[in-house]
């Protein structure tokens, strides 16, 4: 068994939680010279110590672990690239970096992006002055304020889960408790909305006005949405404002991302949820039956399934487009999700494009060794009228090898062969495949074998004699 050392995360999960070493080393049953020692990776995390860890803070085991990591290297390897393309840094120093002192590396993650930005618009602008302060769009913003939570939001859920207890939430039921709860509580009724909108809420005259196009699924969606902003406004203002000004675009779009969490908490409440998905193998098609909500909500919730003592299988949740444009991404996985250049082709969520409706299941390899296996189908959406222009994804969620036999779409699949797995990477831009022959980019910090007398089936093939980091052998 690989020995564990991880003071800093050790250390800094202490200093967060307010506790000196004398006091968890007490709670842990241990001594404050032991704890320092491990604190300073003088020891290894031992078994009884882990475990005892983890009932103290609530926390999964691989917190500790070095997959842990693997999400900030990538994250780094991408920020970074122009300094990995010219030997600045290499790819171990990026990781001993991240393993070793992973607030440092989330400042330098942060100086790297922010620094990308402004030479995006100064290149855009043609070399002209621009603002010192370029950010990122609020959209961008929320997506990271999920994915820094690994998409598990603990307070709402439960206040979510106590509503839907509180109203009586079960299947088949749940539109008829919504429009009791908004009507009792609130004095809100539903209207029609005969214009373009899906739903629009009238607070003069305390109306819900909800599209016939809805299906019964997405109306009830609506309707828990709105009743997490009128029943908890002050809890989604607290949570929003943990990572955004009260007045930014951010904390507002923070604000609706977190109601619509509440609302999937509500109408798929915790436990009943997880113990429905166990029972079925976290077969989604059977979950949208049972539940009568549509695929993306069945699969987003089961992303969200971390709850301490609780806990489902651990999922990274994408949509994409036909043109590889990510519209969500969420991750309890060490799955890293590239920012720049598209994600890689030989990914099985374009597949799923070719058969609208088919779930598409694929063994993939991560450049790190770390398989996960994923699901994929394309979804469709029309607004109803014929001839009018619709919209299509591919819903993505994927696990790692290790939680794959939990699932029914592991059924039949040789996981243990690792042959069987697709070689996959982040995107073209930062994946250190040397050798795919999809490559639509030249791998960093890899001087490239230019020769005019030759070619080969690889498109960017490498010179000889160079290390990862650009230098020679």
């Amino acid at each position: 068994m690989a020995k564990t050392y991880a003071g800093a995360r050790l250390r800094r999960l202490r200093e967060e939680r307010g506790m000196s070493q004398a006091e968890l080393a007490r709670t842990l049953g241990i001594s404050p010279s032991y704890l320092n020692q491990m604190e300073h990776d003088s020891r290894p995390l031992t078994v009884p110590v882990l475990l005892r860890l983890t009932e103290v803070f609530g926390v999964d085991p691989s917190f500790f672990s070095e997959r842990d990591t693997s999400r900030l290297v990538a994250d780094l390897r991408e920020a970074l690239a122009t300094e990995i393309d010219g030997a600045r840094v290499s790819a171990t120093d990026l990781s001993d970096l991240a393993s070793r002192m992973p607030a440092v590396a989330q400042v330098l993650l942060d100086l790297g992006r922010r620094n990308q930005r402004l030479a995006e618009l100064v290149g855009g602008s043609g070399g002209r002055d621009t603002v010192l302060d370029a950010p990122r769009s609020p959209h961008e913003e929320i997506r990271d304020y999920f994915y820094r939570r690994q998409n598990y939001l603990h307070d709402i859920d439960l206040a979510a889960e106590d509503l839907a207890t509180t109203i009586g939430i079960r299947p088949g039921e749940v539109l008829s408790a919504l429009t009791a709860r908004l009507a009792d509580r609130h004095s809100v009724r539903l209207g029609a909305q005969s214009s373009q909108s899906l739903h629009h809420y009238d607070a003069s005259t305390r109306t819900l006005h909800l599209s016939a196009r809805l299906r019964p699924g997405q109306r009830a969606f609506r309707m828990a949405t709105q009743l997490a902003l009128l029943e908890h406004a002050d809890e989604l203002d607290r949570q929003a404002a943990e990572d955004f000004a009260s007045d930014s675009p951010a904390h507002a779009l923070a604000r609706i991302g977190i109601a619509n969490y509440f609302a999937a908490a509500l109408i798929l409440p915790y436990r009943d949820f997880h113990t429905a998905a166990e029972s079925v193998r976290y077969d989604i098609e059977r979950l949208t039956d049972h539940y009568g909500l549509g695929y993306e909500t069945v699969c987003h919730r089961l992303s969200t399934l971390q709850r301490p003592r609780l806990r489902g299988v651990p999922f990274s949740f994408v949509r994409v487009d036909r043109a590889g444009n990510v519209s969500k991404r969420q991750s309890a996985t060490g799955f890293h999700f590239s920012r720049a250049g598209g994600t890689c082709p030989l990914w099985n969520v374009y597949e799923a494009f070719a058969a609208p409706g088919r779930i598409y299941v694929q063994v993939a390899e991560m450049p790190d060794g770390q398989r996960y296996l994923w699901t994929a189908r394309a979804v469709t959406r029309h607004r109803g009228g014929w001839g009018e222009p619709g919209k299509t994804f591919t819903i993505g969620l994927g696990c790692e090898l290790r939680h794959a036999h939990r699932l029914v779409y592991s059924d039949g699949l040789d996981l243990g062969r690792t042959a069987a797995a697709t070689p996959i990477g982040m995107g073209c831009r930062v994946c250190e495949r040397l050798e795919c022959p999809q490559r639509a980019a030249p791998p960093l910090g890899r001087p490239l074998r230019i020769d005019q007398n030759s070619s080969t089936f690889v498109p960017y093939p490498v010179a000889p004699g160079a290390s990862t980091d650009g230098n020679p052998i």
